[in-house]
């Protein structure tokens, strides 16, 4: 835990009482590396000059907005970062998740629910992705070291595509990724128009992960969202 609490926090917020409440309260959950920035040219300077660990990220900014912010961002950095915004709309969260965001709170929160999911992100983020290296799907062993998948002896590889797909719901396993997620981890900016193609991956990862992949009981679609690795014993 200490090692998460040394991580690099950068804060993005042009509500300057909100902007120092949250500062404070992170520094008192014993965070101490904090920046923070009131739009995005601060914002995209700070980030171009330290190695931030996770954004902390307003959608209203006086010089743009959250979402176009994020874009940006995700062009030199893949950082994780959480909505903080008073804009509530299923919508607003939706989009912002399926830009890849980490996580979406709703103003105003509880500071101690702040720093709670922080954790949590910070938590997925540097750890599982640095230690986590295999795992089972029933008899199914997935190894990201050899990015292939062993059962009853036979070993198959995963394509490139497949392997980010997979990855990607590891990293997030029992949570719902959206579709637009997905295509931008596998596609990047242009991800757009790749819907049906994310479904044919989908379909290859399901043949080579699932028992019955008409049926699939691990890798599970979200209708209207996206879908689901699902970790039974977790």
């Amino acid at each position: 835990m200490d090692e998460l609490k040394n991580k690099k926090i950068l804060i993005v917020d042009d509500e300057k009482e909100l902007l120092q409440m949250t500062e404070t309260a992170l520094r008192n959950e014993g965070f101490f590396n904090i920046y923070t920035a009131e739009n995005c040219r601060e914002a995209l300077e700070i980030i171009k000059n330290q190695s931030i660990a996770l954004i902390l990220l307003d959608v209203m900014l006086p010089d743009g907005d959250g979402f176009s912010l994020f874009q940006q961002i995700r062009k030199i950095s893949q950082t994780p970062a959480i909505f903080l915004t008073a804009k509530g709309e299923a919508e607003d969260k939706i989009h912002g998740l399926g830009l890849g965001a980490d996580d979406y709170i709703v103003k105003p929160f509880l500071m101690k629910e702040l720093t709670l999911r922080i954790t949590a992100v910070l938590r997925r983020a540097y750890q599982i992705r640095q230690q986590e290296t295999e795992f089972y799907l029933g008899e199914k062993h997935i190894s990201f070291e050899t990015a292939s998948v062993t059962s009853q002896g036979k070993e198959k590889s995963f394509t490139a595509k497949e392997f980010i797909l997979l990855k990607k719901l590891y990293e997030n396993k029992n949570r719902i990724v959206t579709n637009d997620a997905l295509c931008m981890t596998a596609w990047g900016d242009v991800y757009y128009g790749y819907e049906n193609t994310l479904m044919v991956h989908i379909r290859r990862l399901r043949e080579k992960i699932e028992e019955n992949p008409s049926a699939p009981n691990y890798l599970t679609t979200v209708k209207g969202l996206g879908y689901k690795l699902v970790i039974k014993d977790e």
